[in-house]
């Protein structure tokens, strides 16, 4: 017994793609009628701009740490005891202070532990790992 039919089994094969191409037309006309074309029917003299200047880069203040252990707050030596009182000092005269922690790559990863948390003591926002360029 046959479980389908010759022709059925044709058709089933058959790709059917006109409705693939009125989809395309329908997608193409609301393309060009929702495209906004250039206004260039009018001579106008636009006015002129004045450029402002950017802000200058606030300075950020670098953590850094040997692998040795010894710290310094951008290239002063500190202990890891006077670091928080020296955050909480920068921040209430900056409240947008950026730091950025330094750790030499052979600095056990505790020890850069240790001074985020410092920075999450101090409360601050911005503090960010720097790294070196994979070669």
């Amino acid at each position: 017994m046959k479980k389908c039919s010759k022709s059925a089994h044709e058709s089933l094969t058959e790709l059917n793609i006109t409705p693939l191409l009125d989809l395309a037309f329908v997608l193409l006309v609301i393309f060009i009628i929702t495209t906004i074309p250039p206004v260039k029917d009018m001579d106008l003299k636009l006015p002129t701009a004045v450029r402002h200047e950017k802000d200058p880069p606030r300075k950020a203040f670098y953590i850094s740490m040997q692998a040795d252990g010894l710290l310094f707050l951008n290239q002063e030596p500190l202990k890891l005891d006077d670091l928080l009182g020296r955050l909480i000092s920068l921040r209430t005269d900056d409240p947008d202070l950026n730091i950025i922690v330094r750790g030499d790559a052979k600095t056990k990863y505790k020890q850069i532990r240790a001074i985020l948390d410092i920075c999450q003591q101090a409360n601050l926002a911005k503090v960010e790992l720097a790294t070196d360029v994979a070669r």
